[in-house]
């Protein structure tokens, strides 16, 4: 099959299970209103100047409209939280109060969704594909792909909240892709604002679930091991991690050339905005059509990643024709900073589940697995789930297959530590596990 054809096919095969939001470079349209590839990106996600103090404090909300069918009620929220730099960072997401009663135990749950990669636009905040889960404008298709999983947490009659994480969707930054700490913090500060939501059913006093796959799988785990030191107000009942990218320096090798390498644009785009004194190394090793390649996809979802960039190789963007993980590997900068987004050097607070395909070779499966490992010899609460499943020979599906079917056990993990039962760690199989 032609190569243009394959990445058709990825596309809406991601269009359908993964839920690419490819939209068709972001203009100013008023001083408050965005439009990123022809999806005007509403006035609320614009910040303030001034953001309150307090980390989770709401700085404005508003009804959500829910095209998606939601079952309950949905709100739109921005609130405070502070980026890896140790500054202030508006972060916008929603609150979904359920129209089912809560059939566990205790008082009504709450659980915050972290996303799994929706690009680097802004208009690709997962916040609008809950109020868009289907954009067609004759060149791009949207898909609110989390929407599914939410719709089976709010069946169970939890409370959801969604991260849009540190500067998607917000206006006033880049998305910081893959950031450990900015992602985690973006969590975490979403339990306390949608704790102080007039009108929400959860309070101090309900049990949290963090529920992630893929870049939500790296921030839901990153926020269990960050939870003691940043939000030592929010106890964690159980957290689902799903395919993380615990180890970026495999992950960055893995999806160059891939369906997805337009990631890897998006790695290195995030990384400059979370350490500026990277920039002047990045801007050395990169020739024109990379930074040009950047630019491009700073602007982009998943979709346009995939039809733009699909299998695109960082030789290509690199002024010496090496690849992006071997200039990582030979600078002593650059592997610090890669080193520093390490998933699993801290124990994780409360019981966790780590998931993780053994065909996928886009988040590698041994860097997740691994992850398990670490925190099994630190004492974690760990409960690890290997989905054996064939690959296919498309890393995307190898990646993505096990997000579809293994969702409904990580659902029902995830509601019974809700329920307050106990999980029951497998790390003493760990040897025998693939």
């Amino acid at each position: 099959m032609p190569v243009r054809r394959r990445l058709l096919a990825a596309a809406v095969t991601a269009a359908a299970c993964l839920g690419a939001q490819a939209l068709p470079a972001t203009t100013a349209l008023a001083a408050d209103e965005v439009v990123s590839r022809g999806v005007t990106v509403p006035a609320f996600y614009d910040p303030p100047a001034e953001l309150p103090a307090a980390d989770g404090a709401l700085v404005r909300t508003e009804p959500l409209k829910q095209a998606a069918g939601l079952p309950g009620r949905a709100t739109r929220l921005m609130y405070k939280s502070t980026d890896s730099a140790g500054g202030p960072m508006a972060v916008t997401g929603a609150y979904i109060e359920p129209s089912a009663g809560w059939r566990g135990g205790g008082s009504r749950p709450l659980v915050v969704v972290a996303p799994g990669t929706m690009g680097q636009g802004d208009q690709c905040a997962a916040s609008l594909g809950l109020e868009h889960p289907l954009t067609l404008n004759g060149t791009t298709v949207s898909v609110g792909y989390e929407d599914v999983a939410i719709h089976r947490l709010l069946a169970t009659g939890a409370a959801v909240v969604v991260t849009d994480y540190a500067g998607l969707g917000t206006t006033d930054r880049v998305h910081t892709y893959v950031n450990r700490v900015d992602e985690a913090h973006a969590v975490l500060d979403a339990v306390r604002a949608a704790r102080s939501l007039d009108g929400a059913s959860v309070t101090s006093a309900s049990r949290v679930g963090l529920f992630g796959y893929s870049q939500g799988g790296g921030a839901t785990a990153a926020a269990a091991e960050l939870q003691p030191s940043y939000a030592p107000d929010v106890t964690l009942a159980g957290t689902y991690a799903g395919a993380p990218p615990a180890d970026l320096t495999p992950v960055t090798k893995a999806i160059d050339g891939s369906e997805l390498a337009g990631a890897l644009g998006w790695s290195l785009t995030g990384f400059l905005q979370s350490d500026p004194s990277l920039r002047p190394l990045a801007e050395a090793s990169l020739n024109a059509r990379g930074r040009a390649a950047l630019a491009d996809l700073s602007t982009m979802c998943v979709g346009d990643a995939l039809l733009a960039h699909g299998y695109a190789r960082s030789t290509a963007w690199t002024a010496d024709g090496r690849s992006v993980s071997d200039i990582i590997a030979a600078t002593p900068r650059f592997r610090a900073f890669l080193d520093s987004q390490r998933i699993g050097t801290m124990r994780p607070s409360g019981p966790v589940r780590v998931a993780t395909g053994t065909a996928d070779d886009l988040v590698p499966h041994g860097q997740a697995r691994r992850l398990a490992v670490d925190w099994c010899r630190q004492g974690a609460d760990v409960t690890y789930e290997a989905v054996v499943l064939p690959g296919v020979g498309s890393a995307l599906l190898n990646h993505f297959a096990p997000l579809l079917t293994d969702q409904g056990e990580a659902v029902s993990w995830l509601t019974d530590r809700l329920s307050g039962k106990r999980a029951s760690s497998n790390c003493w199989s760990m040897p025998l596990q693939p």
